[in-house]
């Protein structure tokens, strides 16, 4: 950013965001990223709404292709926190769209995994609708693989699938505009791949309209689901919070599938039953959970923290060396729904990214063996990134700018979290059970690392995004060019 780009607003927000296809985050609202000064007044976001703005044209005054590859290169080339793995000597002209040059600039990164597609160019309109409510436009679904099949691996309240009777457990085995043209889902992916199957599956878009063929424990039937706007409850209000009685022992869980503004009240809420009822061991389900909102993780650590003081560090921010005015060391605050769990049971996949990972690692210092991972390996983002804004184009640049550790320095864990973790156990995700229940494999046997039983560690190797098509690794369904609700909620459709 420069001064003298005049009609350029820039809105500098510390975040920390998803994994699969791309990065996500939202705007630290505890500290402050201060913006360097522009000539001109910051423009004002335009109103949230769940679809992003028009894609901008080159008679946009300052929103040609060059034009704003121009400028996301030198946002990039000034808080890019990996400047020495940048690469130069790129003409711009040689790339189609903003997109293509932005991964251009980051393949180096990319190729040495700091860097998964999480710098991007987003819209501003679309991602302050999904941070503000959870405003998106789909089925209201999340899918999942299992080898090449495809399953409903949670469905959203408030979403048409699951208004049609489509829940957790659902194969999708056809695909159509009409009952008249439905594809079997095998036959798309062996013609087309999984970009081909996402195309069939249509845009996020109000009014889409998709036959679905469908199997489950009725037998099998074809819906016709059209579209439509919701808002995504990050607390489920069917199993969100829950108070499990395991063999005379109460434990609280808490499923959290993403970390947006409204998750924090329902968070309060949670840990105010949790504290009621004098629970001291914990089962937080993040297997899905794909990042978000620094400020909300750091609340949910201050949740976590109510054995913690003032004077112990939850995490630590670092920039790169020519911006470390900005690093920030973030202290636990006590809050009157903070509990002191003695053991806390994380569950997590490949799925399990960045704001969860950040919260997840936070308590490693403090609680040591006493807290696990269940399930499988984790993402590895230890990264987050920044947002600079030019709302004349809707463009929202996500820029890696900065890293995070724990209280012990610990950071880097960019294969997931299997291998920092003083305990973990392997389970599968058992899609034949609903979330919370007790005798789904990852929540039994997140009860049974709570009560000292046995359990087989997660084998530290190829990181979450890249695990085996196999039941105990779970792979997400994520578009090639995800939205800003599929970064932050890994498989959502």
């Amino acid at each position: 950013m420069r001064a003298g780009r005049l009609g350029v607003g820039l809105s500098l927000l510390a975040l920390l965001g998803a994994c699969g296809g791309g990065g996500g985050g939202g705007s630290r609202t505890s500290g402050t990223v201060t913006a360097p000064p522009t000539s001109a007044a910051p423009a004002p976001a335009p109103a949230p709404s769940p679809t992003p703005a028009p894609t901008p044209t080159a008679t946009t005054a300052g929103c040609s292709v060059r034009e704003r590859q121009d400028w996301v290169a030198a946002q990039i080339n000034e808080w890019y926190l990996f400047p020495d793995l940048l690469a130069t000597g790129l003409n711009p002209a040689a790339y189609a769209t903003v997109d293509a040059y932005i991964d251009a600039l980051t393949a180096n990164a990319r190729t040495l995994n700091r860097d998964r597609y999480f710098t991007y160019l987003t819209s501003i309109a679309e991602e302050s609708a999904y941070y503000a409510s959870g405003a998106t436009a789909g089925f209201g679904v999340r899918f999942g693989f299992s080898g090449d099949r495809l399953f409903v691996i949670e469905a959203f309240e408030g979403g048409p699938a699951l208004a049609a009777g489509v829940d957790r457990g659902a194969e999708i085995v056809g695909v159509g505009t009409t009952s008249a043209n439905v594809r079997s889902v095998a036959a798309i992916l062996a013609s087309e791949g999984e970009t081909g199957l996402g195309t069939a599956l249509g845009p996020s878009t109000e009014g889409t309209v998709r036959v679905l063929r469908v199997q489950d424990a009725t037998g099998t039937r074809e819906v016709s689901i059209t579209k439509r706007i919701f808002d995504l409850t990050p607390v489920s209000s069917r199993y969100g919070t829950r108070i499990l009685d395991d063999g005379g022992r109460r434990v609280g869980y808490l499923n959290l599938r993403t970390f947006i503004s409204t998750a924090d009240q329902a968070l309060r809420n949670a840990f105010q039953q949790f504290r009621d009822a004098g629970v001291t061991n914990l089962v937080i389900d993040f297997r899905y959970n794909g990042g978000g909102l620094v400020s909300t993780a750091e609340l949910l650590s201050d949740l976590l923290g109510g054995a913690r003081t003032a004077s112990n560090i939850q995490s630590i921010t670092a920039f790169r060396p020519s911006k470390s005015a900005q690093n920030e060391t973030r202290y636990y605050r006590a809050q009157p729904q903070s509990v002191a769990p003695m053991r806390i049971a994380f569950i997590g996949s490949g799925g399990t990214a960045s704001a969860s990972e950040l919260v997840i690692n936070a308590t490693l210092p403090y609680l040591r063996a006493n807290s696990a991972l269940i399930g499988t390996n984790t993402y590895g983002k230890p990264v987050g990134q920044i947002a600079l804004d030019r709302p004349a184009c809707d463009d929202r640049l996500r820029v890696v700018a900065f890293a995070s550790q724990n209280a012990d320095g610990q950071g880097g864990y960019y294969n997931g979290l299997a291998s920092v973790m003083e305990s973990s156990c392997q389970a599968s995700d058992d899609i034949s059970f609903p979330l919370g229940d007790p005798r789904e494999a990852s929540v039994r046997t997140a009860l049974d690392f709570l009560a000292g039983r046995s359990c087989t560690r997660i084998a530290v190797g190829t990181q979450g995004p890249q695990a085996a098509r196999s039941t105990t690794a779970r792979r997400l369904f994520s578009p090639t060019r995800p939205t800003a609700a599929q970064r932050e909620t890994p498989g959502l459709f």
